[in-house]
C-alpha cells in the first residue's frame, strides 16, 4: 500500500478541456487516473491540485465528489481522500454490463451496417496494424476504444457510448496495467478482424460468438495481474 502523494505534475492543464471549471478539473483528474499517472492508493490533496491547476478549492470538491461516485478515489471524513484500489468485484461487475452493450450493438451493427460504416472499421483495424507493427502500445490502445466506440456509435443510440463508458470505468483502468503485454496487440487485432468480417458478412451470430471471444480473453489476464500486483488491488 503506498502512502505517497499523486504527482500533479501528470495533470494536463485544464484547458486542454471543455465544460465548466468544475468539469474540466474533473475530466484532467480522472484522466490521470484512469491512465494510471495517479496510482491506486496514492493520497489526494486539494491543495497541490488547486496550485497545479490554478483554481480555487470549490470546483476541485465537486470534481472529487464526482469520482467518489464513480468509485474513482475513496473520501474518508477527517481522513485522507485516496486513489480507489481496483476492486475485482467492481471489474467484474463492469466486464459482465460491457459484455452485454457490446453483444447487442455488435448484432444490430451487423445487420444495418453501411458501406461507409463498413469503410471507417476497416481503416481502425489497418490503422491497429500500424501501430502493432510500430509497438506504439498507447496508439493501439487508443485505436482499440476507438474500435469499440465506432461499433456502439453504428446502432445509432447516441447514449450508448456514455452508458458503456460510465459501467466499465474500473475496466477501462485495469486494462492500463495489461499494456504492454507480449504478444497481446497481435491477437487482439487479429480478435477485431474476426468482428469485422462478421460485420462485413452481415452476420450477426458469427459477429457476436467473434466479439464474446474477444471479451473473453480480458478477465483471466487481469486476475492474473492480480496475483502479481496485490499492493493496487482491495485486500480480500
Amino acid at each position: 500500500m503506498t502512502n505517497t502523494d499523486i504527482d500533479v505534475t501528470n495533470l494536463r492543464e485544464i484547458g486542454a478541456f471543455e465544460g465548466s471549471l468544475a468539469q474540466r478539473v474533473y475530466l484532467a483528474l480522472q484522466e490521470a487516473i484512469l491512465s494510471l499517472q495517479f496510482l491506486p492508493g496514492a493520497i489526494v490533496r486539494k491543495g497541490l491540485i488547486c496550485e497545479k491547476l490554478g483554481v480555487s478549492r470549490s470546483p476541485v470538491s465537486e470534481a472529487i465528489a464526482r469520482l467518489s461516485n464513480e468509485g474513482l478515489v475513496d473520501v474518508v471524513p477527517q481522513s485522507a481522500t485516496r486513489v480507489a484500489y481496483f476492486s475485482m468485484d467492481d471489474i467484474r461487475e463492469g466486464t459482465f454490463l460491457r459484455e452485454a452493450l457490446e453483444l447487442a450493438s455488435v448484432a444490430k451493427v451487423a445487420r444495418d451496417r453501411t458501406d461507409e460504416q463498413m469503410a471507417q472499421l476497416n481503416r481502425n483495424v489497418r490503422l491497429q496494424a500500424l501501430l502493432v507493427e510500430d509497438q506504439d502500445f498507447a496508439g493501439f490502445y487508443q485505436a482499440d476504444e476507438e474500435f469499440h466506440a465506432m461499433l456502439m456509435h453504428f446502432t445509432g443510440y447516441p447514449r450508448l457510448k456514455t452508458v458503456a463508458r460510465m459501467v466499465s470505468l474500473q475496466v477501462t483502468r485495469a486494462r492500463m496495467l495489461l499494456l504492454p503485454t507480449p504478444g497481446r496487440s497481435n491477437e487482439t487485432l487479429e480478435e477485431h478482424q474476426a468482428v469485422v468480417d462478421a460485420v462485413r458478412d452481415q452476420n450477426p451470430e458469427a459477429a457476436q460468438d467473434a466479439m464474446r471471444y474477444h471479451l473473453g480473453q480480458l478477465m483471466p489476464r487481469i486476475e492474473a495481474l492480480a496475483e502479481k500486483r496485490p499492493d493496487l488491488f482491495q485486500s480480500r
